[in-house]
This record gives C-alpha cells, structure tokens and sequence, in this order.
C-alpha cells in the first residue's frame, strides 16, 4: 500500500512525520530519511491495530483544486 505523509520541522529540531490518511498516525526521526522509514513503521503498526479492532483501516481523501 501507498500513503502521502507529510515532514515537517518540529519546534525542537527533529522532523515529524504524519500520516493524514490515518488520523493520529504520527513519527519523528532527526533527519527526513530517519523520519521516513519511523513513520512506515508507525502506519504498518496502526493498520495492524485498527485491523485487530476490525476499525477502518484509512480515512478516505480527496484532492480538490482551489484557485485564488
């Protein structure tokens, strides 16, 4: 499966990352590449929790244009 995760700096340094398809799905590394392969864990452990809890596995999302 593919996901879009965001990275963004954190107010101490490190780089967090987030999984927006799956709320609450969140990592960190102290560098991009540390925080990508921190959150590929964190999405196989909730998809593995919400499947056990027989959850949703994913929020469903949509790209939508927005001109201004």
């Amino acid at each position: 499966m593919r996901f879009i995760v965001t990275l963004e700096r954190g107010e101490e340094g490190w780089i967090v990352a987030e999984c927006p398809s799956i709320p609450g799905c969140v990592s960190q590394g102290k560098t991009e590449e540390e925080a990508l392969e921190n959150i590929k864990e964190a999405i196989a452990l909730c998809l593995e929790v919400q499947a056990e809890e027989r959850l949703p596995l994913t929020v469903r999302t949509y790209e939508v244009e927005v001109t201004v």
